[in-house]
């Protein structure tokens, strides 16, 4: 965008011509909508071109936003519209009173702080009022509404309790039932427990009833005698006439 300097726009004010221009207008609100619209573009454009100018010249950081009727958005800055207005949001921060600050921050604490002791108030006067004290000052439509609003409030009681008793039934049944097959479990268990027993029984040599006593391969009998049937002859003698001997 291509603009005159400074020395044009010198030239052009001091010529003739610039003097015998129009007079000045009145500034107020330009009824007529087409002479508005061609005003608006007219000044924007020179408002645009004053500050391409100021910042050149000057070397100033400029930023020029400008919104239509319509709701176009117009904008000029030699840097960045939102770093021209993040260094004028410091700058004003910074150049604020500190002093002001802290007491514009104080009322406002004070009006919170009254706010919160008001709504503390009511609620305590309503809990009060729902445990039927400080009915006095009620009148009859207060009344009915404060009832109301214990009905409600008593029904909503009532319902959770319940739904909290059936949840609690229907898990006691859960437990019975899961306790009754367990116990059916076992039951079924023992019996083939029994069953195992009494067929270990029946099987040959299984469970005789009798048990060995002592050690299975001595060989005395009831008096520490020598059994009988171990005793052979012997054959070492040569005598023929030599009876054996015999145990009476």
């Amino acid at each position: 965008m291509a603009f005159p300097n400074d020395h044009e726009s010198m030239e052009i004010s001091h010529s003739p011509q610039r003097k015998m221009g129009r007079g000045k207008i009145e500034i107020k609100r330009i009824e007529n909508t087409t002479n508005r619209q061609v005003t608006f573009c007219k000044r924007r454009n020179g408002l645009l071109k004053k500050a391409y100018e100021l910042s050149v010249l000057c070397d100033a950081e400029v930023a020029l936003i400008v919104f239509s009727t319509r709701g176009r958005l117009y904008e000029y800055s030699n840097n960045s519209v939102k770093a021209t207005i993040e260094r004028y949001k410091k700058a004003s921060s910074g150049s604020s009173n500190t002093g002001s600050i802290s007491e514009l921050n104080a009322q406002f604490y004070q009006q919170e702080a009254a706010k919160l002791r008001m709504q503390i108030s009511n609620l305590q006067n309503s809990n009060r009022q729902m445990l039927g004290e400080s009915l006095c000052s009620l009148s009859i439509r207060e009344l009915k509404n404060l009832e109301g609003r214990l009905e409600r409030g008593i029904s909503r009681i009532r319902s959770k309790k319940n739904e909290l008793l059936f949840a609690e039934i229907e898990l006691m049944q859960k437990r019975e039932v899961d306790l009754h097959n367990h116990n059916q479990y076992l039951r079924a268990k023992i019996t083939e427990n029994e069953r195992a027993e009494q067929q270990m029984n029946l099987m040959p040599g299984g469970g005789s009833g009798y048990e060995f006593v002592g050690q299975p391969h001595q060989s005395f009998d009831a008096r520490n005698y020598l059994q009988v049937n171990e005793l052979q002859p012997n054959h070492h003698y040569s005598r023929p006439d030599q009876t054996p001997l015999q145990l009476v």
